[in-house]
């Protein structure tokens, strides 16, 4: 009887108590429950955000590597901001929770320095394309076709096949030129011809062979103009332009046909050419000398 009785003393303790409380239990169980309604919505929502996020990248041809990585980091920071107004419903201080989280990243941070940097370019350069697989740029001091953007580094082969490997980082921090981006570009020639050529002939000439020439682009300027005296020759230069992708077969081929139709025409380019003035009366004089010292030498004997 002592058991039940002590029982029933408990009982009505722990309900005497959660009347006393319960405005704090109501308060407590609504936040519990809207925490945990938070954390749900937050892992919901992160699961769609990060998809939603993963088919646009992927429309827009990024890499795989990259649009895998911003979206994992895409859910957990909404994971994270989910968590962290969670806790803040429960009544705990977040401010020191995002105090050691910011601390944490900064490390982080620090010690990976130069690979986030790498990473971080290697971002910029698959997003905004500043060079693409197969084209030929010059990177500061190296040139070559692009094999592979990475997300740490790039690779190139250059004309002689060499491969190339440069951080992401040294990349967008130089001047990238482009060379296959534009799809025509222009082929500039210089002629030195000698100083007695008619210079409208040789514009003609060389107008001529452009013009006739079918993969130069007529819709763009064509142009022969004189564009510098040399000591031993006079310089032209001819422009004209042509598709990217035959721009250097273009060029070899029209300086043959330059210098085929120079030939016919009998003008010869221009080289070097240098005067010897020879001082006939110093010469005569010597040789008045050398006779001298001949008639000494036979008296002698």
């Amino acid at each position: 009887m002592q058991i039940f009785h002590d029982v029933i003393n408990n009982i009505n303790y722990v309900e005497y108590w959660i009347i006393q409380h319960q405005q704090i239990l109501i308060r407590c169980t609504i936040n519990i429950i809207s925490a945990s309604l938070i954390m749900i919505i937050g892992i919901f929502s992160s699961n769609f955000i990060s998809q939603l996020f993963n088919q646009m990248l992927s429309m827009q041809s990024i890499d795989t590597t990259v649009t895998s990585f911003l979206t994992v980091i895409t859910r957990y920071v909404i994971i994270t901001m989910a968590a962290i107004v969670a806790l803040n419903r429960l009544g705990v201080q977040t401010t020191s929770v995002i105090a050691i989280l910011g601390a944490a990243g900064m490390a982080v941070g620090l010690a990976l320095q130069g690979s986030l940097s790498n990473f971080a370019a290697g971002v910029l350069l698959i997003v905004f394309s500043p060079l693409r697989i197969g084209e030929y740029v010059v990177l500061k001091n190296v040139s070559g076709t692009v094999l592979n953007i990475h997300v740490f580094y790039t690779t190139l082969k250059t004309l002689d096949g060499k491969i190339i490997v440069i951080p992401n980082g040294k990349i967008t921090a130089n001047n990238i030129i482009n060379h296959s981006r534009s799809p025509c570009r222009k082929n500039e020639f210089i002629i030195n011809v000698a100083y007695d050529t008619n210079i409208k002939l040789i514009i003609k000439i060389l107008k001529d062979v452009m013009y006739n020439e079918p993969r130069v682009l007529k819709n763009k300027d064509i142009v022969v103009s004189l564009s510098k005296i040399e000591p031993y020759s006079i310089n032209f230069i001819a422009k004209c332009w042509s598709n990217t992708n035959i721009l250097n077969t273009v060029y070899s081929d029209l300086m043959i046909q330059f210098k085929q139709a120079l030939d016919e025409n009998n003008i010869s380019l221009a080289y070097p050419k240098f005067d010897i003035y020879i001082n006939k009366k110093k010469k005569k004089k010597n040789k008045i000398i050398k006779e001298i010292k001949n008639n000494k030498k036979n008296k002698s004997k």
